[in-house]
């Protein structure tokens, strides 16, 4: 692409440009797409990525709600950020890149090691995130991709297919939606990777944002971040946002950790995960899923090397992750839910991301 374009499907059009190249000099698309209620995105076949989403504050004013950067080349250089990616094949941490399945032992690459212990996180060093995905389909509200894991990769089994669609629409809400295919036994846990601050500030942080949990427990981690297997009450912990308090408030503490949602096993229908507000914006964004669980990560990990699209680098804080997902390190523990996906199975994780002001 030399410039400005569109892919058209039907009477429906979505806007493509250029954003860059991959290290293999492969051109990558950024493609915009909108709604009349007033919401904007901007998503990249290079690792699914949304690049930017523009939402009204109180004042109908639009502003930046999640961290992003100029160029694919600079997804490349900062991909251990993983910036708004879609990670996989299994996304958070696997403990020194093992597991089993139906008796077979297998290793992954270990690309992580908090605390000195090697782990296996976000897919590998080549995962989801780094990958050139098709574009599949794209119309004015509605992009969809494509990509196709070969049996081996990073070391998983199967052959995965797994398509993500980005989708805008009315009462400001954004869905994201992963599905995956295998033709052999494999694991699978996909996530959505945004940064937020709901700020519209490139130089606020995310400290007095209010966030509430709706998540009666948690998963104690290990120095390395691998979940000791144990299910533990949030009640009397630093990790209680049953009610809205600050992020960086009194008896806040270093957040990465993945909170048990309040929901009935089994249960396939969309729960609301979380809710984030800025009170000097007043944008609210609520989080709604039919996974399990949900991350939170508080960007404490960022360092100011990435800098973003206005200049301002993105240090510790400047954004805050809340990925629903399957439990970390899920295949090594019987208790947790089964990341295993079957040939003859669908996988399905859908995120609905919903924003409003006071």
């Amino acid at each position: 692409m030399s410039g400005p374009s569109s892919k058209s499907l039907g009477s429906q059009t979505a806007a493509v440009t250029d954003f860059g190249t991959t290290a293999e000099a492969d051109l990558v698309s950024l493609i915009t797409i909108a709604h009349p209620s007033g919401i904007q995105a901007r998503v990249t076949n290079l690792g699914a990525t949304l690049v930017s989403l523009q939402v009204p504050d109180r004042n109908g004013d639009m502003g930046e709600v999640v961290l992003g950067l100029p160029r694919a080349e600079d997804y490349l250089r900062h991909a251990g950020s993983y910036f708004g990616a879609t990670a996989g094949r299994f996304a958070n941490r696997i403990a020194g890149g093992r597991f089993s399945l139906d008796e077979r032992d297998y290793q992954l690459n270990k690309n992580n090691a908090p605390g000195g212990i090697p782990c296996h996180l976000h897919g590998g060093q080549n995962g989801f995130h780094r990958q050139l995905w098709t574009v599949e389909d794209a119309r004015a509200n509605a992009v969809r991709f494509r990509y196709r894991s070969a049996d081996g990769e990073e070391g998983y089994p199967g052959n995965l297919t797994v398509d993500v669609t980005y989708e805008v629409g009315p009462g400001r809400g954004l869905t994201w939606t992963a599905e995956a295919t295998t033709d052999a036994p494999t694991i699978v846990n996909l996530v959505h990777h945004p940064y937020w601050n709901l700020s519209g500030s490139s130089t606020a942080t995310v400290d007095q944002h209010n966030l509430q949990l709706f998540a009666d427990a948690y998963l104690p981690v290990t120095e390395g971040l691998i979940p000791t297997g144990e299910i533990c009450t949030v009640a009397g912990t630093s990790m209680d946002f049953r009610q809205p308090r600050a992020v960086g408030g009194e008896g806040s503490c270093d957040y990465d950790h993945c909170w048990v949602l309040n929901r009935q096993p089994g249960e396939d229908d969309l729960t609301l995960a979380a809710r984030l507000s800025d009170p000097v914006s007043g944008r609210v964004l609520e989080i709604s899923t039919n996974q399990p669980g949900i991350q939170f990560y508080d960007g404490k990990y960022l360092d100011g090397s990435a800098i973003g699209r206005t200049g301002t680098p993105h240090g510790p804080r400047a954004g805050l992750c809340l990925e629903p997902q399957n439990f970390p390190d899920a295949p090594n523990h019987s208790n947790f839910p089964t990341s295993s996906l079957q040939s003859c199975e669908v996988y399905t994780n859908r995120v609905v991301y919903k924003f409003a002001s006071r």
